[in-house]
């Protein structure tokens, strides 16, 4: 039996902390998937362990794609940029699983977090990411970031080749 991916069958909510597991274990598949596990990669920050406490303040915002029995699919969200001015937030976290792909979801994704940021009162949203990851980047491009020649501020992702932020 396939699974039903039509975006209507898909909701994004903020993250609980019963989802502090299945939120980490996105992570980590999104990124063994393009052969990102290890030192400079987002999958070793220390939030990665319990989002939902890093995500729970009012600088910060984190999202959950569930479906309708409430098993977790895709993962992203917005806090302040480390290294960087207060005006800035960074898009983080924002992986789906293999399945998810493709589907529309990551425009919601990227609305929902983009309203969270200037809820939140930022100015611009950066983001880091990898230029193997082709369709992220499309995505964003997209929706009017700017690619950088460098990074900004002091995520300590080392591992990433791809810039971009957007004014908000």
């Amino acid at each position: 039996m396939s699974m039903d991916t039509s975006k209507s069958n898909f909701s994004i909510r903020r993250i609980a902390s019963s989802d502090n597991d299945k939120v980490r274990g996105i992570v980590l598949s999104v990124m063994a998937d393009f052969g990102c596990i290890g030192e400079g990669y987002s999958s070793s920050d220390l939030e990665v362990q319990s989002m939902y406490e890093a995500f729970t303040n009012d600088q910060s915002a984190f999202f959950v794609i569930s479906d309708q029995e409430n098993v977790l699919y895709g993962c992203g969200g917005i806090g302040p940029l480390s290294g960087g001015i207060a005006t800035i937030c960074e898009l983080k976290k924002m992986y789906f699983l293999k399945e998810l792909r493709g589907k529309g979801l990551g425009q919601l994704m990227i609305d929902t977090c983009i309203e969270a940021a200037r809820d939140c009162g930022y100015n611009q949203c950066y983001l880091e990411t990898l230029e193997v990851m082709e369709a992220a980047n499309h995505l964003y491009h997209k929706n009017g970031f700017k690619k950088l020649i460098k990074n900004m501020g002091a995520t300590g992702h080392s591992g990433c080749d791809a810039y971009f932020v957007k004014d908000l």
